[in-house]
């Protein structure tokens, strides 16, 4: 569950209590250590404070002293230059433009099915889980050959990915014995401890219902 941790800096993340943008946001923000005030948004139920910081009322939102961003992906980004220890990014300029093509990959083909996943129009749902199922299911060769995305360590590819795979049963989708690496895949992701800590009570209760 997350809470504050240790004492390298204080900010503060407004966050859904059952939001995978926002659960990238805390998985990175535990996986550098970094002590934060989190304020779990319900859905529908927007304080004060954040219509004012952000235009868009959305979370995840982080507040940084003067600093208010409020993209995940911006959010992820700037917490990995902010906190270099440890990298979540590689060094080089091509392979980290190759991260964020993937980043981009993940949120245009796997997050944008996101509204049609929890929709009230079935159809589209029975859609979306088809396709989320095929995507992920086709690149379940990449897993075989390295513990993490295409890497020996833990990425923001990996912080964008977790959180999908945590909601895969809440989403309906249950995948194929040709997926299995990525099932050890996601497990290997559970089991680390910044995932762990990353989990509200809500999150928690998605795998134990």
């Amino acid at each position: 569950m997350a809470v504050i941790t240790n004492k390298r800096s204080v900010m503060t993340l407004y966050s859904g209590s059952n939001d995978p943008y926002s659960h990238r946001a805390r998985i990175v923000l535990a996986e550098k250590s970094v002590a934060y005030e989190i304020h779990e948004i319900e859905q529908g139920e927007l304080p004060e404070d954040l219509i004012d910081l952000n235009p868009y009322n959305s979370v995840p939102t982080l507040v940084d002293r003067d600093l208010v961003l409020y993209d995940s992906r911006v959010v992820m980004e700037y917490l990995d230059e902010r906190f270099p220890h440890p990298p979540l990014m590689p060094v080089d300029p091509v392979s980290r433009a190759r991260t964020r093509l993937m980043l981009h990959r993940i949120d245009n083909d796997w997050y944008s099915q996101l509204d049609d996943l929890t929709g009230d129009d079935a159809q589209r749902k029975e859609k979306a889980i088809s396709e989320l199922t095929a995507s992920v299911t086709s690149v379940a060769p990449i897993f075989e050959a390295k513990p993490y995305f295409m890497s020996d360590e833990f990425s923001l590819i990996d912080a964008s990915i977790a959180p999908l795979l945590w909601r895969l049963k809440e989403y309906g989708i249950e995948l194929p014995p040709q997926a299995k690496s990525v099932k050890a895949y996601a497990e290997r992701l559970f089991d680390r401890a910044s995932f762990k800590e990353s989990l509200t009570k809500v999150e928690l209760e998605i795998q134990q219902s």
